[in-house]
């Protein structure tokens, strides 16, 4: 394994393979919503509610991913190879457990999420069964995510792309066969895409463990897939759990909206779900580059290299401002044509139209919430972004949504999502640039040395 920290010019080198996986990811979930909206709008509005749950459940995941990126890389980077293969395995088994929890939530506590999410009557039926559907998957998922962790960790960003396109490939495939049917055959609908799911995280699962064994030279035994060491877990969790605070904290003031939303009526609900799949392929790029930073500024600081991974992440504002700016305008002047792959109703294509126009500014101020918060939790900082953002949350996103969207509808709630991610990216980008992560990134160096 190389434990050298890398070079200035390998963050386009990690961005780029990111990218790709998050464009295979996006388009079986935008062919998932365009299945699913040609069987009807409330099939669709299905489809959108069941994703914000399952995006707001895989927080758990999401603990795991990010703290076994972080600890990793730290790891690589100063050079206690050692180290790496424990915090691997003992993901691995904390993985199971979390994905054994978030499929006990979706077959059990269905019912209460779709009430909470004030899911219309002809969505009700539909989205219940879906979600139950999608249960099982869910262990193959939290594995998956661990998995690439790692492999990109390990700078292995282009085998953890060939993973994700086979992975991918085979969900759209059955995806489109199971949904709409073969021959005489009329096809599952939303619970064929559930079933894809399933059987492409299975493919993945194996192809993790494969390159595991190839390129890492881990080869995970049967106890590691179950047993919780909590040694070699605490310092994943002390880097996870802060950042998935946020990210939970960022869910329920989103499904706060969502509830926001859904009053306004299945047109609404249908039109926020045609627009938030659209800007998924905008928000890829800052995500991608913000994933890159974080694994570049964790081998970093890993190093003691403190003003290089201060230069990065220079670098990853810039390059995600200008690519996320550019793309968002791109998708609002595409608005009229872009939309008719969803649907032919000219009010809603309108009101998405509005809504692309507004998110401009949204994609604006989450470049810096995405690289910076991740580049702050790969120097040591995890709990600053926590505390500054909760604040946000709550009363912009969460309260802000709910009073907005009765003032305003739709584009009110999309106000309170600009003035969220603007406050909390400039709190993000304040700290950086003053400096107040070198005392930690610091702390951080030495507490590696001395393990």
């Amino acid at each position: 394994m190389n434990a050298s920290a890398p070079q200035r010019n390998s963050l386009n080198a990690i961005a780029g393979p990111i990218v790709g996986e998050f464009v295979l990811g996006m388009l079986v979930a935008v062919a998932g919503l365009y299945l699913a909206s040609h069987t009807s709008d409330a099939a669709a509005g299905s489809f959108g509610l069941t994703q914000v749950v399952l995006e707001s459940l895989s927080v758990l995941f999401r603990v795991l991913a990010i703290g076994t990126g972080v600890v990793v890389g730290q790891a690589l980077g100063s050079g206690r190879g050692h180290e790496v293969q424990r915090s691997a395995f003992a993901a691995l088994g904390a993985s199971s457990w979390a994905g054994l929890t978030v499929a006990l939530v979706l077959l059990a506590g269905h019912p209460l999420l779709l009430h909470i999410l004030n899911a219309p009557a002809e969505v009700l039926p539909i989205a219940g069964v879906y979600m139950m559907c999608l249960a099982p998957a869910m262990v193959l998922e939290a594995h998956n995510l661990s998995m690439a962790a790692v492999l990109r960790a390990h700078l292995y960003a282009r085998d953890s792309l060939r993973i994700m396109i086979v992975m991918h490939s085979t969900h759209l495939l059955l995806a489109w066969l199971l949904m709409r049917g073969v021959g005489g055959w009329d096809g599952l609908g939303l619970n064929g895409y559930a079933l894809a799911y399933l059987c492409s995280r299975a493919l993945g699962l194996w192809l993790h463990i494969r390159f595991w064994r190839e390129r890492l030279a881990m080869r995970p035994r049967a106890a590691h897939w179950w047993l919780m060491r909590w040694s070699a877990i605490g310092p994943i969790l002390r880097v996870g759990v802060p950042g998935a605070a946020v990210e939970l904290g960022y869910r329920l003031g989103f499904m706060v909206s969502i509830a926001a939303t859904a009053r306004l009526g299945v047109s609404a609900l249908a039109a926020h779900a045609y627009t938030l799949q659209t800007l998924k392929f905008v928000l890829l790029i800052s995500l991608s580059i913000g994933w890159a930073v974080e694994i570049m500024v964790g081998r970093l600081v890993g190093a003691g290299r403190l003003r290089e991974a201060d230069q990065m992440v220079k670098k990853g504002v810039r390059n995600g401002l200008l690519a996320s700016g550019s793309l968002a305008v791109l998708a609002a002047l595409s608005a009229p044509w872009l939309m008719r792959a969803f649907t032919q109703d000219p009010a809603i294509i309108a009101l998405c139209q509005t809504l692309l126009w507004l998110s401009v500014a949204l994609e604006l101020g989450r470049v810096f919430n995405l690289v910076v918060n991740g580049a702050l939790r790969a120097s040591g900082d995890v709990h600053y972004p926590m505390f500054a953002s909760l604040g946000s949350l709550v009363l912009l996103l969460g309260v802000g949504s709910h009073w907005m969207g009765q003032w305003w509808g739709l584009p009110g709630i999309w106000l309170a999502y600009i003035a969220d991610e603007a406050t909390r990216g400039l709190l993000m980008w304040w700290r950086w640039r003053r400096g107040g992560w070198w005392r930690l990134a610091r702390a951080t160096v030495r507490g590696l040395r001395q393990r």
